[in-house]
């Protein structure tokens, strides 16, 4: 049985979840990082050679990196599904991935997530703030001419381009923030809601995480 490491209000960790929730693959959940601790547990440092959630664990393999999980995820068992074995179908889909990991995400959460929500509100710089909810703007706004011509990023159905952008839009919607129009956004928003894994895994509630930086 698969074995995901990491506390299940982790965006990073929820990715992984709702992947093997749309997989239909039985899995144990081991509460880890925050205030789960077991960071420096045996059998998570045997897995992963820094230390850090999410980790899958497949038998005697164990994988980090959560687009890594993913991938791995969608090639062994997949059969097809989620990330195409065409490579210039797959080529699409790993774009996506990594503009969402390496630009979207850190710019929410880091910049907003963080520097709003997480941070006491005597604490909070505003102008660093505004800063970041621009430039979370511009890039869903990216993404909102995406979904305009598609009801998936990568094309008629959900894939793995979806999940790391995907996986941020419960909290990005549930925020008090002030946000642009994107209505594609928000249509793509409503079908992945409609999936029972998302619903399951992705709308999880933050609320123990609002005021803490020690989270």
């Amino acid at each position: 049985m698969l074995v995901v490491w990491g506390r299940r209000n982790s965006v990073n960790v929820q990715k992984v979840l709702w992947l093997i929730g749309e997989l239909g693959l039985a899995y144990e959940h081991i509460p880890a990082g925050g205030p789960f601790g077991r960071m420096h547990d045996p059998r998570l440092l045997a897995l992963t050679p820094h230390g850090r959630v999410p980790v899958l664990e497949d038998g005697e393999l164990g994988i980090w990196e959560s687009q890594a999980i993913l991938r791995y995820l969608a090639a062994q068992y997949g059969q097809g599904r989620f990330w195409d074995e065409k490579p210039a179908v797959r080529s699409r889909i790993d774009g996506w991935m990594d503009w969402s990991q390496s630009a979207l995400q850190p710019e929410f959460l880091n910049g907003v997530f963080y520097g709003f929500y997480r941070t006491p509100e005597a604490q909070r710089d505003w102008s660093a703030i505004e800063k970041s909810l621009a430039r979370c703007g511009s890039y869903w706004k990216i993404l909102d001419d995406v979904l305009a011509r598609r009801p998936y990023l990568a094309g008629d159905s959900l894939s793995l381009a979806d999940i790391p952008a995907g996986a941020l839009l419960y909290r990005y919607f549930e925020l008090e923030i002030e946000r642009p129009s994107l209505p594609n956004v928000e249509a793509w928003y409503q079908r992945l809601q409609q999936r029972a894994a998302y619903r399951e895994h992705v709308m999880v509630p933050f609320v123990e995480m609002r005021g803490r930086l020690d989270y």
